[in-house]
């Protein structure tokens, strides 16, 4: 296949939309939960998590374009500045994909999809307590994107994971706890590691000749 930007466009909708959801490869599978000032819990599965920076620690998510009535999970960012991101694992996929569905405003998707909200440390928003590494955010800035996105920017409040995951050089497992990823809107991938490389220097840098 071969296909230029015109002949892209002329794709039918679905199968351009499958299609340029796949060729990034595969994405982070994760929940983000949040609450809103009322109590109200919701949970939304995202693929588009991205590390921004260590120090200060930050990661940032898209958002669609939002309507004249903002959906629950930025709604409720904005109201109370805090959120959580949760990895997804195997054992749950089911559960986390159909969180994605749109319900009323205000539903819960934690209650319609019997997935269990843990709260950790006085931590306001709702993590997922099947969850093995759940990460604390706050909100920091959010950018309006050109296409109408908006890219969500946070700062890392707290992390929980399993001890085991980690190794001394504070570098995280995903296979341990079956980590999962998403490539385009709903094929997932067991994630399994397979090597761990040095820092490069080019010194370092192996013959490949």
């Amino acid at each position: 296949m071969h296909l230029k930007k015109e002949a892209i466009q002329s794709l039918e909708r679905k199968y351009r939309l499958n299609l340029i959801n796949s060729i990034s490869g595969v994405k982070p599978a994760n929940l983000i939960g949040t609450r809103s000032k009322e109590g109200k819990e919701n949970v939304a599965i995202f693929s588009s998590v991205v590390h921004l920076g260590s120090n200060p620690a930050q990661l940032g998510f898209i958002l669609r374009p939002q309507t004249e009535e903002l959906r629950d999970t930025y709604a409720n960012i904005l109201e109370t500045e805090v959120y959580t991101i949760n990895h997804i694992s195997a054992s749950f996929i089911e559960k986390a994909h159909y969180t994605s569905a749109k319900l009323p405003r205000g539903e819960s998707e934690f209650e319609r999809m019997n997935i269990l909200p843990e709260y950790l440390d006085d931590f306001y928003a709702p993590y997922v307590k099947d969850s093995e590494v759940k990460v604390g955010m706050k909100h920091f800035e959010s950018v309006l994107l050109p296409n109408g996105c908006t890219f969500v920017i946070g700062e890392v409040v707290e992390v929980w994971a399993p001890d085991a995951a980690i190794n001394e050089l504070g570098q995280l497992d995903l296979a341990h706890y079956e980590g999962v990823g998403i490539a385009g809107l709903n094929s997932y991938y067991v994630l399994n590691k397979m090597a761990t490389f040095p820092y490069v220097r080019e010194n370092e840098i192996p013959d490949f000749s």
